[in-house]
């Protein structure tokens, strides 16, 4: 989750609202050309009425030029005549219409671009950009550091309005309406390169101690409530698990797929409930990433020490750590430290999709909501 679409769709919204505001209270072409094409509309439907009647009334009375071609005479019925002249007045006052719009007969009425497409597309823009800014937006999932709560292929949906109000691409809060709890699966721009958005689980609040001992995770000294749990994981879903690239080297789908039904007889499942939250998190029995995350190497003394199966932590003020729930294969605030507050874009609530990559037809299986 890299790239931000509302670089995009901020600037093109910006440009389209001054466009509008200047020709609504200063140029006034949207409404000139409006009127202007209300006229020559009124003016065309009234002539096409007028010479539909004109064309019967020269039938009945035995003559076949259309009525632009008919030149009366003083032996011409008066009928004829009084249509004549209805018929040339509607011709003038079309002719009339389109020469104050300053067009040639025919043409269609032309307005700048920019103001016609500031008044066509600008609420489309401006719903799309408030909305996704201030209320819900999509994501999609890019790997699999939450398996098994989330897969790489999934699409989520993201509250925005979860942590505050924060203005499009300058992340400035301007209205706090919340914070994030114990168990909260987040959405936060990656402190070392605020480009990229991750998502993870929201374990250590300011002030927490979170600590690892025994397999067993525990905050300020309460160890979060862990049981063993069956979990089967599908052969789809586990072909994907493990990543694209290992040390400079890519995987093809089959070395992937292998490599992940390997790997998976050595993974063990827990159920946690943290918060009001309960998920099941992924250990792999052969493998502790603890053991070489320089974040926790450098910053807590007994990790070292015990190779990465114990260590502990103190979360600072206006800080939060942030774990995966695919714990052995997850990058995450154990390998590069706290998530600002000023970081946090919000929290993860639905699953509304899931698509593998290419020319696959979505699935909807896994709808549902995130825990």
């Amino acid at each position: 989750m890299e790239f931000d679409i509302n670089l995009i769709l901020v600037p093109v919204t910006l440009v389209l609202l001054v466009a509008y505001l200047a020709d609504k209270f200063v140029l006034k072409q949207h409404k000139l050309v409006a009127k202007q094409t209300k006229l020559i509309l009124h003016a065309q439907t009234h002539l096409e009425q007028v010479e539909k009647e004109f064309k019967a009334t020269l039938v009945r009375f035995g003559h076949d030029e259309a009525p632009a071609e008919f030149i009366g005479n003083e032996h011409t019925p008066e009928m004829l005549k009084n249509q004549s002249l209805v018929y040339n007045e509607a011709r003038r006052t079309l002719a009339e219409a389109q020469k104050q719009a300053g067009m040639n007969a025919g043409e269609p009425v032309v307005e700048p671009k920019l103001v016609q497409w500031a008044y066509e597309y600008l609420p489309i823009l401006l719903i799309i950009v408030l909305v996704r800014s201030f209320v819900i937006e999509p994501f999609n999932i890019p790997s699999s550091s939450m398996v098994p709560s989330l897969y790489t292929g999934d699409f989520i949906i993201v509250n925005k309005s979860s942590y505050g109000l924060r203005l499009p691409i300058t992340h400035t809060k301007i209205l706090n309406t919340g914070n994030p709890k114990h168990g909260d699966v987040v959405v936060f721009r990656y402190p070392e390169n605020p480009k990229r958005y991750y998502i993870k689980r929201m374990i250590g609040l300011p002030g927490d101690t979170v600590a690892f001992s025994n397999g067993v995770l525990s905050i300020n000294g309460q160890a979060v409530d862990t049981t063993p749990v069956d979990y089967q994981m599908a052969d789809k879903l586990n072909a994907k698990l493990m990543p694209a690239v290992i040390e400079s080297h890519r995987l093809s789908d089959e070395e992937r797929a292998r490599y992940g039904m390997e790997e998976e007889k050595h993974a063990h499942y827990y159920r946690e409930t943290l918060g009001e939250h309960d998920y099941t998190v992924r250990y792999l029995g052969d493998l502790n990433s603890a053991s070489i995350a320089p974040f926790l190497l450098k910053n807590s003394p007994q990790t070292a020490t015990s190779g990465g199966t114990a260590w502990q932590i103190t979360v600072p003020s206006g800080q939060y750590f942030v774990m995966g729930d695919n714990r052995d294969r997850s990058e995450d605030g154990r390998f590069w430290g706290f998530v600002p507050e000023s970081h946090l874009a919000g929290r993860a609530t639905y699953i509304w999709m899931h698509k593998e990559p290419g020319f696959n037809l979505p699935s909807f299986g896994r709808t549902g909501a995130i825990d």
